[in-house]
């Protein structure tokens, strides 16, 4: 991503997307939502790139983590993770689907994706979320939150699966955006994960899990709760997807 000032994030220095055409209608949904906002200078570039995308590109799976009777991790003020995760999902949404993106999300309301006895429904919930991926040619983004007994833990966090092997670029791009763009300070890497992380252990397209804060960490609580830095974890995540593919990182 191409930084244009220290008060903005940019939306890239890409040449990626279907024709000159789309790229101005996605760039006049974007500037007249209420999700995400641009600057001048932002929009004349975007509306200048080159419209270059190779076609097709896959579907991206938007997961946010948790929902209805599973509220996830929670704060000390009360705080649910469930909350954070919907809102931070729909903007990746907003903008990925603006630009032309095939798109689709897990859960867009406050629910599981499961019913039944109670003992069971959390596993099912699971599965039904990696079912999304079935057929492959997709991208799997999960997104949550994190929580520690240490409040002084913050960052965000990106943890990848290990069944595929793009996986871990796609890990590697959103960290690297996250550094550059929100958290300068972060020395977290990304992580390969394991059995513990469900959805990661059985997808077998490109999947990452980003635990983009502390819930646990009171100052980093506080921008989590606040719709401008969910706006901003949002814009990261979807233009990081975005660099992914641009690139060619998804193909095999």
């Amino acid at each position: 991503m191409k930084k244009i000032s220290e008060k903005s994030i940019f939306f890239g220095s890409y040449s990626f997307f279907l024709s000159m055409a789309a790229v101005i209608a996605a760039v006049a949904v974007i500037v007249s939502s209420p999700v995400v906002r641009m600057t001048k200078e932002e929009t004349a570039y975007l509306a200048d790139s080159e419209a270059q995308v190779s076609a097709p590109y896959p579907k991206i799976i938007i997961d946010a983590g948790h929902g209805g009777e599973d509220g996830g991790a929670k704060a000390a003020d009360g705080t649910l993770e469930k909350d954070i995760n919907l809102n931070i999902a729909k903007y990746v949404y907003t903008l990925l689907n603006a630009l032309g993106c095939d798109c689709v999300m897990t859960r867009d309301s406050d629910v599981m994706l499961s019913d039944g006895e109670a003992r069971s429904r959390k596993l099912r919930d699971l599965k039904n979320r990696v079912a999304f991926t079935d057929g492959g040619d997709c991208v799997f983004i999960s997104i949550h939150q994190n929580k520690f007994p240490q409040k002084s833990c913050s960052g965000t966090q990106v943890y990848y699966s290990k069944n595929d092997t793009r996986s871990e670029k796609l890990a590697a791009v959103i960290r690297e955006n996250t550094q550059a763009y929100l958290q300068k300070n972060n020395t977290r890497q990304i992580k390969r994960a394991g059995s513990e992380i469900f959805v990661l252990d059985r997808c077998t397209v490109p999947a990452v899990l980003v635990e983009c804060g502390f819930l646990s960490n009171p100052a980093e609580l506080e921008l989590l709760k606040t719709e401008e830095y969910q706006k901003k974890l949002g814009c990261t995540i979807a233009l990081s997807v975005v660099d992914f593919i641009a690139d060619g990182s998804n193909k095999n």
